[in-house]
C-alpha cells in the first residue's frame, strides 16, 4: 500500500525551528486532508495540523498554533509543517497520513482526527532539548 513519507526531522534546543517534509510520490492527494500527527510515548497519537489540498484551509491544534505552519507544494506533491519557538513537550515522532474524504471531516470537525487518515508512513524524529 502507498504510503506518505515524512522527513526533515532533527535535534533543536528549546526555542529553535524545523521544517518538516511529506512526500506524497505516487499518491494522489488532490481533495484530501493531509495531516500531520506525533506520537509520543505513554500517550494517544496527537493531531498536529492538517491542510485541505484543494481550498488550502489549514488547521492547528491549541498546542501548536501560532508557531507551527502547514503549507503546501502541489508542483513536487509535497506538505510541510514549519515549526518554530520548539518546546521540549513537541518532542515526538512525526507522522503524515491523508484523509481521502476531508470535506466530511470538516463538518464534523474530526479534521485533527487520526480516524479519518490512511497511508500512514514511517515518522521522522524531533527533539527538541531544554
Amino acid at each position: 500500500a502507498q504510503a506518505l513519507v515524512a522527513s526533515g526531522g532533527g535535534s533543536v534546543q528549546d526555542g529553535g525551528s524545523l521544517t518538516l517534509s511529506c512526500a506524497a510520490s505516487g499518491y494522489t492527494t488532490s481533495g484530501h486532508c493531509i495531516g500531520w500527527f506525533r506520537d509520543t510515548p505513554g500517550k494517544q497519537r496527537e493531531g498536529v495540523a492538517a491542510i485541505q489540498t484543494v481550498t488550502q484551509r489549514a488547521y492547528y491544534a491549541a498546542s501548536v498554533k501560532g508557531r507551527f505552519t502547514i503549507s503546501q507544494d502541489p508542483a513536487k506533491n509535497t506538505i510541510y509543517l514549519q515549526m518554530s519557538s520548539l518546546k521540549p513537550e513537541d518532542t515526538a515522532v512525526y507522522i503524515c497520513a491523508a484523509a481521502p474524504r476531508c470535506h466530511m471531516l470538516e463538518v464534523q470537525d474530526l479534521v485533527l482526527d487520526v480516524g479519518g487518515y490512511h497511508a500512514w508512513g514511517p515518522g521522522t524524529q524531533v527533539t527538541v532539548s531544554s
